[in-house]
């Protein structure tokens, strides 16, 4: 996949067959226009594109009030982008300037004179343009003018699953981690650096690698303890239990801890990258009376997240 921030490096993608849109988790529905996009592309010899924005539109609109948290980072989004088979992607800044141009300015002056688009896939509900002007409809209206096809992505098509950006967000907030990735199409993801703690889960028998996501945008699930596969690049995936919290039990802490512990794993991972990967939801954080009874309970959590693994085997 060929990454572009603009539209002089942009102007040799071979007959560009085109959706627009933020694509936030490139959920099941955008998987369905990636796909008619790969498939239109094929029949004139042309490349699929996706043209899309960063920062995110609300972001800059709102920049005081957008309580935007984010179901993939930027990184994730190319990332799963590139593996649904995406040939182009368009980054384009998206600043106030940008956000005025009314819906014919951005059709003739990006799509037609910058790209020369030839075919442009479209969700039934998609606007775009000052005041959202731009539709469906008037995009089939000055296509004959400008010399592209209109293809419409119809509902039954994209919302056969019921699917949006705003019920996974809240399916991750909630802790329906199954139920997110049925909206994904795969697992929810973290990415992050592992980072030192203060090692409380060694001394008690569970050591764990202390994840920090690196921005305050990225989405983080409910808190408690998750089944989860750590794929840890050097060695490979492996099984864990992570808890997602404020370690009520031990400190009581003010800042957010991200920690899992990885199972028949015993490799120093400091500063290593890794990818959580959320399957199911256990039980949320609790304060117990002592250490003890937390080991007791860390040890009830083990056991029922092997179980977990070994049936889903």
């Amino acid at each position: 996949m060929k990454i572009f921030r603009d539209f002089a490096s942009a102007g040799n993608i071979k007959n560009p067959v085109l959706t627009i849109g933020t694509f936030d988790g490139v959920h099941v529905g955008h998987q369905k226009i990636i796909e008619r996009l790969n498939e239109e592309a094929q029949k004139i010899g042309g490349e699929s594109v996706l043209f899309t924005f960063y920062p995110h539109p609300r972001m800059v609109l709102y920049p005081d009030s957008h309580g935007l948290k984010l179901i993939q980072t930027q990184v994730e989004k190319l990332d799963k982008l590139r593996r649904r088979g995406l040939d182009n992607l368009i980054v384009y800044p998206f600043t106030r300037d940008f956000s005025r141009l009314t819906a014919i300015e951005f059709v003739r002056d990006y799509l037609v004179n910058e790209l020369e688009v030839k075919k442009l896939v479209i969700g039934y509900d998609h606007h775009f343009g000052k005041n959202r002007e731009g539709n469906i409809d008037f995009l089939k209206d000055v296509s004959e003018t400008y010399g592209f096809e209109v293809i419409e992505i119809s509902a039954q098509d994209i919302d056969e699953v019921n699917v949006s950006s705003t019920k996974i967000r809240n399916s991750i907030m909630n802790g329906e981690m199954s139920k997110a990735a049925m909206y994904l199409g795969e697992s929810f993801e973290l990415h992050g650096r592992v980072i030192r703690g203060k090692s409380v889960g060694k001394d008690i028998g569970y050591p764990t690698a202390n994840i920090d996501i690196e921005t305050e945008l990225k989405l983080v699930p409910a808190n408690g303890v998750y089944a989860v596969n750590v794929l840890v690049p050097k060695y490979g995936i492996f099984e864990g239990m992570m808890n997602i919290g404020f370690n009520p039990t031990i400190e009581n802490s003010d800042n957010l801890s991200i920690e899992v512990h990885l199972f028949d794993f015993k490799k120093d991972i400091y500063n290593e990258y890794v990818t959580v990967q959320f399957l199911s939801r256990v039980r949320d954080e609790k304060k117990f009376g002592s250490i003890d009874q937390l080991k007791d309970q860390l040890h009830e959590d083990e056991m029922h997240i092997r179980n977990f693994f070994a049936s889903s085997r």
